[in-house]
């Protein structure tokens, strides 16, 4: 069985700490057991996927967004650390190094929207962007997002253009909307816009498709990787966390 160092070291290797992001936190942020028996994926390291890691035989779980992610002040008994080191669970996380990383966030997000010949969106390579086969009209192209990504539903604005060159941020990249205009996109997908992005936002269909649709993309691909670099342990994807954001509408009114 691998080590929890040999882990985090494969890790290191798809998605280098050192492109993170200066305010982010990465890597082992919680230690236990050096031996590793099995690994669960998932967007969020939760009470509900600590007890599932537990339950199919984990004891280390590797995550996108950190558990640990601003300065702690005060560790609580229910606090997910805890939980996570009484459980014996360690944590590796891979964020913002994830997003920028080859065959990362981005890169699955573009493929899963059918993009291909993609670029980096900025020089941080948070972002791609890439081209549709032809042309389509925007409302096939939002029916397309929903379907390919699962949403429960999903906030655009019309910029009166078709869909053809499009930028992709997964999570909330709102910042790169001037980064997609001057790079001639016409769409750009991605989540966690305000309002004044799409009142303010001229010339480019804006597509808010949710932070976890646009981001649960690359859990698939970890797990694929640490199961073909360590086939001796069980690798698996969460089966149990969902998109913490649900929706109410009233039909026929």
């Amino acid at each position: 069985m691998p080590s929890l160092t040999e882990l985090a070291s494969y890790l290191e290797s798809i998605a280098p700490a050192q492109t993170a992001e200066n305010w982010d936190n990465v890597g082992v942020l919680v230690r236990c057991a050096q031996e590793v028996t099995g690994v669960l994926c998932a967007l969020d390291i939760t009470p509900a996927t600590v007890r599932e890691a537990r339950a199919v035989g984990c004891n280390a779980i590797v995550s996108h967004h950190p558990v640990i992610f601003r300065p702690l002040k005060e560790l609580r008994q229910g606090d997910v650390p805890a939980l996570l080191v009484r459980e014996g669970v360690s944590a590796v996380c891979m964020h913002t190094n994830l997003d920028a990383a080859e065959g990362g966030v981005n890169d699955c997000l573009a493929q899963k929207l059918g993009l291909s010949g993609t670029i980096p969106l900025n020089e941080e390579k948070i972002g791609r962007i890439g081209t549709l086969s032809c042309e389509i009209p925007l409302e096939q192209f939002l029916h397309d997002v929903v379907k390919s990504l699962s949403c429960r539903g999903l906030r655009y604005r019309d910029g009166g253009r078709p869909v053809h060159r499009v930028a992709v941020g997964g999570g909330a990249c709102g910042e790169y909307i001037p980064h997609a205009l001057a790079q001639g996109c016409d769409t750009f997908v991605t989540s966690d816009l305000r309002y004044n992005d799409f009142l303010d936002t001229r010339g480019l269909n804006l597509i808010d498709a949710g932070h976890f649709p646009t981001e649960d993309v690359v859990c698939p691909e970890v797990v694929h990787r640490l199961q073909k670099a360590f086939p001796a342990i069980c690798v698996s994807k969460s089966a149990v966390h969902r998109d913490a954001v649900q929706y109410y509408m009233i039909e026929g009114e």
